[in-house]
């Protein structure tokens, strides 16, 4: 990752902290969706097509009851295990997303798991293959993020991997909460409150003074909840959430610094055995 006065630089393959700065990728276009979309049927509809040739080569003494069997489980692993698998391996590409510069990420732009891949690969079967993509296409057409059904039944979303996104500098700590900040206990926050105080940040400019003060008011008394002791007494609310995230990812970045050194030590140690 680099900075500089004015901005940070960071690519989707930088880490990505949960209460560090969260990152709102712009997402795919429709267009760039649907060719990537048709690529995969076409892997999927050749890995469906060798798995049965090659079943029908080994099957011609089994009973029609084994057959069919192996007919589901070639359908299973064609249409599920093998999109899942390598969703997982690659961080969210497929074959046509990688042909067309293209990842799959959660909501708050981290990696997806195992979890992600193997929902969307379901719902797939159901949208795309038994309704010929017409849902999937009508989902993509009908929100701001191009999400097909698979994505809001997993938590995800499609973006441009080969595009590098510029975000202004985060928030500083303000100087009169950084001894509280310091010594104060902060959980992890769940995902969706950490979105919502980086959204209110980023665009509290934006709001009335009451909906600002509103809003601001009802966070901190969401993120209350995984911080203690409070604030010193009359604290502006939207200074002790800039002071939670800038603390967060004070914490989050030295975590990260001490893993490397550790790296590095055990690196040493191993070149120098």
């Amino acid at each position: 990752m680099s900075t500089n006065p004015g901005h940070a630089a960071l690519t989707l393959d930088d880490t990505v902290t949960g209460e560090a700065v969260a990152i709102d990728l712009p997402a795919a276009g429709i267009g760039v969706r649907l060719v990537s979309g048709l690529i995969d049927v076409v892997v999927v509809g050749l890995v469906l097509v060798v798995c049965d040739f090659l079943f029908l080569l080994a099957s011609v003494n089994l009973s029609e009851a084994l057959v069919h069997v192996a007919v589901v489980s070639v359908s299973i692993v064609s249409l599920l295990v093998v999109p899942t698998t390598i969703e997982t391996l690659t961080r969210g590409r497929s074959a046509g997303k990688w042909m067309m510069g293209l990842r799959v990420v959660r909501e708050d732009a981290g990696p997806v798991t195992a979890q992600h891949a193997f929902v969307r690969a379901l719902v797939g079967v159901v949208e795309i293959y038994l309704f010929g993509g017409a849902p999937a296409l009508l989902a993509v057409l009908c929100n701001s993020r191009g999400k097909r059904l698979g994505d809001f039944a997993a938590g995800t979303y499609v973006v441009r991997d080969r595009s590098r996104l510029v975000l202004p500098t985060p928030p500083t700590m303000p100087p009169e909460l950084a001894t509280w900040a310091r010594s104060a206990d902060l959980a992890p926050l769940p995902t969706a409150v950490t979105l919502g105080v980086r959204q209110f940040l980023a665009r509290g400019a934006s709001l009335t003074p009451q909906a600002r003060m509103a809003t601001g008011t009802a966070l901190v008394a969401q993120v209350q909840a995984y911080v203690a002791p409070p604030p010193p007494p009359g604290t502006h609310p939207e200074a002790y959430l800039v002071a939670v995230m800038a603390e967060r990812r004070e914490r989050d970045l030295a975590r990260l610094r001490r893993e490397q050194a550790v790296r590095d030590r055990l690196n040493a140690a191993a070149i120098g055995g």
